[in-house]
């Protein structure tokens, strides 16, 4: 499953190496603090795997700020 960190599809789906670190990280915290998996199937998998599923089936993607707007924005507006 690390060998799929590597992998040029992964860091292509979220934007380069960066990104995806800091959204596996983001998303390994969240989970940690009791967030529940987005995907079905988690038996026997560590949360870094789970992260890693979670991404390819785009149930998780970094949130840049470029589309959408949140409650936050529009009260600032």
């Amino acid at each position: 499953m690390i060998d799929e960190l590597k992998s040029d599809r992964l860091i292509n789906k979220v934007g380069g190496r960066f990104k995806l670190t800091a959204l596996v990280q983001k998303r390994l915290g969240e989970l940690l603090q009791g967030a529940r998996p987005l995907i079905e199937d988690i038996e026997g998998k560590t949360m870094l795997e789970i992260v890693i599923h979670e991404i390819l089936q785009d149930k998780i993607a970094v949130d840049d700020g470029l589309f959408g707007h949140t409650s936050e924005s529009k009260e600032k507006h």
